[in-house]
């Protein structure tokens, strides 16, 4: 109900690209956002999700975040996590633009779970570099070995709650960063700041599931208002945060 509340509230006050007047935003709409192009990739990231979603794998799963809403035993069928958790069309081939668009050398992704934004980022990009974190040892190995058979070589695959392994992390910068692993307020502030050296002028930032709960958009609110953030892109299902300083602070609501 909290979403669905939100949701209409979002459509109401959201815009395209004619509300927009900052130059770097509107490109990012206009030739991110409303690509129409019928990129190769998306067949590639169909099919993937197609083989989860007949998939009858068991994993056992270790959930070190809020739980699942749909899924009370550890023990799970990947088809079903498919169902319920895999990234819709619309935000995976999303995903594959922005990394098309920004084409970044640095990636970190906090949430492996199957890999279909995984694989949308490797294929969006494929000369980038992408370290993605997984607190459940066994899902982490069970999308290595997926991927892999899917011809996808540019991710390193780290196990281990997010809190243990960033601190960890070789790399100085990341130029994106996909927050998509832990759905509550405290600790999706805790990697924000824990991430923040991480950042440069002209990295990015997303947020999953920014409407997920109160807590979540509470965090989301925290976030748009820190002194290093200078914009923001909220589409409801993502939250993008954008550090150049070149620009004056504001706050965007776009409908996809």
């Amino acid at each position: 109900m909290y979403q669905l509340l939100q949701y209409i509230k979002f459509k109401f006050i959201s815009t395209n690209q004619h509300g927009v007047h900052s130059p770097f935003v509107y490109d990012l709409v206009t030739k991110c956002f409303y690509d129409k192009k019928q990129y190769e990739g998306y067949k590639r990231l169909k099919n993937y999700k197609a083989k989860l979603l007949k998939s009858e794998a068991k994993i056992d799963v270790t959930d070190l975040g809020e739980g699942s809403k749909a899924f009370k035993t550890s023990t799970r069928i990947v088809q079903n996590i498919a169902k319920t958790s895999a990234s819709l069309d619309k935000s995976m081939y999303l995903m594959y633009r922005l990394h098309n668009y920004f084409k970044p050398n640095n990636v970190l992704e906090l949430g492996t779970s199957l890999g279909v934004a995984t694989h949308a980022m490797a294929l969006g990009n494929p000369e980038s570099s992408i370290t993605t974190i997984e607190g459940c040892p066994n899902t982490s190995k069970f999308t290595e070995s997926s991927l892999s058979s899917e011809g996808v070589k540019n991710v390193i695959f780290l196990d281990g709650h997010f809190k243990n392994v960033i601190p960890t992390l070789s790399e100085d910068t990341f130029d994106i960063i996909f927050f998509d692993g832990h759905h509550n307020k405290e600790a999706t502030l805790e990697y924000f700041e824990a991430l923040l050296p991480k950042a440069h002028n002209n990295t990015l930032f997303i947020f999953d599931d920014i409407y997920w709960s109160k807590g979540m958009t509470e965090a989301w609110e925290t976030i748009k208002q820190h002194p290093e953030v200078t914009v923001t892109v909220d589409t409801f299902f993502w939250g993008l945060v954008f550090f150049r300083t070149e620009q004056a602070k504001e706050h965007f609501k776009i409908r996809l």
